[in-house]
């Protein structure tokens, strides 16, 4: 199994950060190439043509690597997840009585967009609501999930992994279903690709959107999308002089040419060539890659199991690790200090977690060990 891999990230020792869920720290490679990047307008006559398409390039091979897609040209740069899930939404009809079917609580940059097809197109949202906390909860949702899903369903929009509480969706199970009903399957993998395995192969979603700077140790303001085959022949949200055929011929450009690039590159952001932002996501995705994202659960379920089964044992809910991640999961004070009480603790031992809804999310990541998540425990009792 992999070792702690701290020595590689420039946080430091006085806080115990437990909370890449809302925000990576940065690898120290990655800093040492956003610097290094940031210095090279400071000279730009040394930026050529050639360099508005190298690093990109590099950028859609690993995170294409990283997700299992079939190839570069089937990945998008994109500034946000809601940049992301807006693409979708513009490129798909609905009639009135479609169904988009998302879970309770969802992350927001997921919901929205759905809810302007709603005021725009006469579908309808059908929100999947958690089961109570008890025993087989992330199970029971699932099968929620699942049953959802009707002939009136028009999108899937789910994320792999909850993003208050680790809660594990069966994205496998989704797709088998959506596709019996022809209806799209999209995920935000946001807070899963990166710490999680996912195959393009396994699960075939119709897009996956990813922001990039939690899982994939980017840095804030950049992330990737992949769109299916639906979507090869959409409309981007925007028109912009690289997603179009023949734009690397600086000389050609005022030639105009109204054909979009083939498949997802269609749908690059404006200045997608961004050369801090792109290098540094890419340079993030490498060291993943070298880890792998199947190491960085096992690491990170080996840190927690057993102190979690003794907050389990004390009255906490946290779900069972059959049905959730380990790279992030939820506590609830269901039986033991108040969440209030917990919070103050938490503060005065410089603990870093988020507060979402009424659960304590934990995020690990290989920068933490035992001994942290041993410390994070002590403070429930």
């Amino acid at each position: 199994m992999i070792s702690c891999q701290k020595h590689l990230f420039g946080i430091t020792d006085d806080v115990t950060y437990l909370n890449c869920a809302t925000m990576s720290p940065n690898l120290i490679s990655v800093e040492k190439v956003g610097i290094e990047n940031l210095l090279r307008k400071t000279n730009p006559q040394h930026i050529t043509s050639e360099d508005f398409f190298t690093d990109r390039k590099i950028l859609k091979e690993r995170f294409s690597q990283l997700i299992g897609a079939p190839d570069e040209d089937s990945v998008a740069i994109i500034p946000s997840v809601s940049y992301g899930i807006a693409t979708v939404v513009k490129n798909i009809e609905f009639s009135k009585g479609d169904e988009i079917v998302v879970l309770e609580d969802q992350f927001p940059s997921n919901i929205y967009a759905w809810m302007q097809a709603v005021r725009d197109q006469g579908a309808s949202i059908v929100t999947v609501k958690a089961p109570p906390l008890e025993d087989g909860r992330g199970l029971r949702w699932n099968e929620l999930l699942l049953n959802s899903i009707t002939k009136k369903t028009k999108v899937v929009a789910i994320p792999q992994v909850h993003w208050s509480d680790g809660t594990l969706f069966d994205l496998k199970s989704a797709r088998e279903l959506t596709s019996q009903v022809d209806a799209y399957l999209v995920v935000d993998g946001t807070q899963s690709v990166g710490a999680l395995p996912f195959s393009i192969s396994e699960y075939q979603p119709d897009a996956l959107i990813c922001g990039g700077y939690k899982w994939m140790m980017g840095a804030y303001g950049l992330g990737m999308a992949y769109y299916g085959d639906k979507f090869y022949n959409g409309s981007p949200i925007e028109d912009n002089w690289i997603n179009h055929k023949d734009s690397e011929d600086f000389t050609n450009l005022s030639n105009y040419n109204p054909e979009f690039k083939d498949k997802a590159i269609r749908y690059d952001m404006g200045e997608s060539s961004n050369f801090i932002l792109v290098p540094m996501l890419a340079e993030g995705i490498r060291q993943i890659l070298e880890w792998t994202p199947e190491a960085i659960q096992e690491y990170c379920g080996d840190i927690c199991a057993d102190t979690l089964k003794m907050l389990q044992s004390h009255g906490y809910f946290v779900e069972n690790t059959n049905a959730r991640a380990n790279h992030l999961f939820g506590i609830y004070s269901t039986g033991g200090k108040s969440m209030d009480r917990v919070k103050e603790i938490l503060a005065q031992e410089n603990i870093k977690v988020s507060y979402r809804g009424s659960a304590i999310r934990v995020s690990p990541h290989l920068y933490n060990t035992r001994t942290d998540i041993e410390k994070l425990v002590n403070c429930f009792f």
